[in-house]
């Protein structure tokens, strides 16, 4: 099968991030081992949902991790101009949902296998597919966890999101949490006999926007943009009509951090108000959804080298959005980011790629695993 059909198939697969993913991951799993791969599916707490790692070549080594997720954000938007989980070709585009982000990357490496596995491979060449990034990266840490009994400690992970086909050296870390206040309900006549949940949270979404602000201040890393650490309240639910107490309140609250600054710490005094409100006798409660690392690459790292020979490109520095390098590179192996596509048509309608960035995707693949072979 070449790149093209093989995304056919993978788009056909309604992997919504969240929900069960065993026929994408089993139909990849039989794709691989039909090409003689070592494959793994490794199921993470959910039960539903698997992370999938492969080995061509031999089982020592320092090898490489082509990593991706197989998971996509919905597709429920009403300006698709076709089915969005039915691959449509419009000359050299190729629509669908996660075309772009990032099963495009899949279908190119499993488009490169067959070369791969002919390859005398001194070094391994792994795959590493995981499952609901698109909802704070909540599968990879299942896998990277079980990496030491896996593969040997692999010389660098290649993250194909999005970057058109560019080497990205960092990216920001980020933490999101869900607060929600509850109260009592009653009539709006009589806001003595309830408790306003809305009015509760007020106080809490003023310090996140007050966080938001300071932190345009600094500090500072030029290479992103923006370049300093940012929050936003990203959501916020709650009550039922004008002339009822709303007994509920949530929001959703997102932190992105700069190199060198933890995700979480940029939430603190937002936590802080929460704490208060609690203590004061509110029914406030602090869900953390997501955190992941920053990744930062030095420029003089050898897979940077690596991908800027690969890739016939100089790496660029960093870019807004984040990914599971961050993760890879706190467990101790080192991260870039380079696949096919741009992030800018991600998470909208009609998203697509090009069958050149599919083919130069394979290009870097199958050249990579010529490098193991040396």
């Amino acid at each position: 099968m070449n790149a093209i059909e093989i995304l056919e198939r993978l788009v056909g697969f309604p992997s919504v991030a969240g929900t069960p993913n065993g026929a994408i991951a089993g139909w990849i799993g039989d794709y691989l081992e039909g090409h003689g791969a070592r494959v793994s599916l490794l199921h993470g707490p959910e039960g539903d949902r698997a992370n999938l790692f492969a080995t061509l070549g031999p089982a020592e080594g320092a090898g490489y991790i082509l990593s991706g997720h197989m998971d996509v954000v919905p597709a429920g938007e009403p300006e698709w101009s076709s089915d969005p989980f039915r691959l449509r070709a419009d000359g050299d585009r190729l629509f669908g949902r996660g075309t772009a982000d990032m099963k495009g990357f899949l279908a190119a490496v499993l488009a490169a296998v067959p070369a791969l596995a002919a390859m005398p491979l001194k070094r391994p060449v792994h795959i590493a597919f995981s499952y609901d990034e698109e909802i704070g990266c909540r599968g990879v840490p299942h896998l990277i966890a079980r990496l030491p009994d896996l593969c040997a400690p692999p010389a660098g992970a290649i993250i194909g999101e999005p970057s058109n086909m560019q080497a990205v050296r960092a990216h920001k870390g980020k933490a999101a949490v869900r607060i929600t206040a509850r109260g009592r309900s009653g009539h709006s006549s009589r806001p003595d006999l309830g408790v306003n949940a809305i009015h509760l949270m007020t106080g809490v979404l003023a310090k996140a926007v007050e966080t938001a602000t300071a932190l345009t201040q600094g500090p500072f890393d030029a290479t992103f943009e923006p370049p300093y650490s940012s929050l936003q309240i990203g959501t916020v639910t709650g009550g039922q009509a004008i002339n009822i107490i709303p007994d509920t309140c949530s929001a959703d609250i997102e932190a992105r951090a700069i190199s060198g600054v933890s995700p979480a710490t940029l939430l603190e005094s937002v936590r802080a108000a929460v704490e208060a409100l609690a203590a004061a006798g509110a029914d406030i409660e602090w869900t953390p959804l997501s955190e992941y690392p920053a990744l930062s690459l030095p420029a003089d790292a050898p897979l940077a080298a690596l991908l800027e020979e690969l890739t016939g490109m100089p790496a660029l520095a960093a870019v807004s959005y984040g990914t599971e390098a961050g993760l890879f590179q706190g467990a101790g192996i080192e991260a870039i980011i380079c696949g096919p596509g741009d992030i800018g048509r991600a998470h909208r309608p009609n998203e697509f790629i090009r069958t050149g960035e599919l083919a130069a995707c394979q290009a870097m693949a199958e050249a990579l695993g010529a490098r193991c072979t040396l």
